[in-house]
């Protein structure tokens, strides 16, 4: 066996065995409470320049397969696990998770206690870390640690998205066409779309509200993604254009920050995020609440007890986190815009949020009956 050690910002130091690639890796830690899911967890492009730490012990009984990527390759910057399968056990498997983690690139450590790092994460903080089985001196792996770059700040949309504009087309009758800004967008989610008849047209990060609209869509939808969303300034005057153009909007997950911000809100970073397959999510409309799966380390800064006003009609906080109270869900009040912070195609993860491609659906079939179109400068409507 080949030695690794990790190491936290703050000097917390782990030593183990390697796990995937040989070489070092530096990247923000935090942890993924799912159970199960591994394979969409490391293709999900939002983990992008993190690394994952599972809180489930035993990882890589199922192998992986050709069928459950989320995208073209694995985004995490590296992998930490308790205890990796000998061998894969699933009828599905085309090969080992270790094989593919060596195959592209990841760096990864087992062995370790993944309860203890997680239990310090969750009181200090997310924070940089490094896995290394070059460089086992913890001293001077923390040197390269403290020298990585923060979370804060970094504008990584770009850097996932795709390169050129590509259609997922609708399974049966072509019911609307829709615009997906891919900010980071997993392949769940054009999918879920398509059952519901709806034909996606995915476009960069950095399209423009004029390039979104190009094609005449129903809707406009705002992808998942990783980064500070604080960075990603032409998504958010592209969301100005496409309320000010009237079109039905809804953003998830980075998308949610991004409609937010374009709304005239803040965001923040939060201390250790929310990530994996059980977070519990209050529907202020329904009163219902949802277990939800999410991935983000930011969060919308809007108040809980009142509307907010924006040139495009009022926006109220629709959903909230009930462990921390995070805002989970805007929804414009006078205009066909709304979002959540989670992810309703929940790859892997429950389906308690699936319903809210349908609500997408319906907001578009409403809007072709009765458009409307709001001005930026004064929010009014025209009908």
């Amino acid at each position: 066996m080949t030695e690794a050690i990790l190491v936290l910002e703050d000097g917390r130091t782990f030593r183990g065995e390697a796990y995937g690639a040989r070489g070092t890796t530096i990247g923000e830690a935090v942890f993924s409470t799912g159970m199960t899911g591994y394979q969409e967890t490391l293709t999900d492009p939002s983990y992008h320049r993190q690394v994952v730490v599972m809180t489930a012990p035993h990882v890589g009984n199922t192998g992986v397969n050709t069928e459950d990527d989320e995208s073209s390759r694995m985004w995490v910057a590296g992998f930490v696990v308790r205890d990796p399968a000998r061998r894969p056990a699933n009828w599905r498997a085309t090969g080992t998770l270790d094989d593919e983690l060596v195959a592209q690139g990841v760096v990864g450590i087992s062995g370790i206690d993944t309860r203890a790092l997680t239990r310090h994460l969750r009181e200090r903080g997310a924070m940089r870390v490094g896995i290394s089985t070059e460089t086992l001196d913890p001293e001077q792996l923390l040197a390269q640690v403290t020298a990585g770059d923060e979370m804060t700040g970094a504008d990584l949309a770009p850097q996932v998205s795709t390169a050129a504009a590509y259609v997922v087309p609708a399974v049966g009758e072509k019911r609307f066409t829709i615009a997906a800004l891919d900010l980071g967008i997993k392949t769940a989610t054009p999918r879920h779309l398509a059952a519901l008849g709806v034909e996606t047209h995915v476009l960069p990060s950095t399209a423009t509200a004029a390039e979104l609209l190009a094609a005449g869509p129903d809707g406009v939808f705002l992808s998942n993604g990783p980064g500070d969303p604080a960075t990603a300034d032409y998504a958010v005057e592209a969301v100005r254009g496409v309320l000010d153009a009237g079109r039905p909007l809804f953003g998830i997950c980075f998308g949610n920050q991004v409609l937010g911000r374009a709304l005239g809100l803040g965001t923040y970073k939060l201390r250790f995020g929310h990530r994996g397959l059980n977070q519990p999510v209050l529907d202020r409309v329904s009163g219902t609440v949802r277990v939800t799966s999410h991935n983000h380390g930011f969060a919308v800064d809007a108040p809980l007890d009142r509307p907010t006003d924006t040139p495009w009609g009022p926006v109220e906080v629709s959903h909230v986190g009930l462990n921390d109270d995070v805002v989970e869900g805007l929804r414009l009040t006078e205009a066909p815009a709304f979002s959540v912070q989670f992810h309703p195609e929940a790859a892997a993860g429950p389906h308690d949020a699936a319903p809210l491609f349908q609500r997408f659906v319906d907001l578009m079939e409403t809007h072709a009956t009765s458009p409307t179109t709001v001005q930026h400068t004064t929010g009014e409507k025209d009908s």
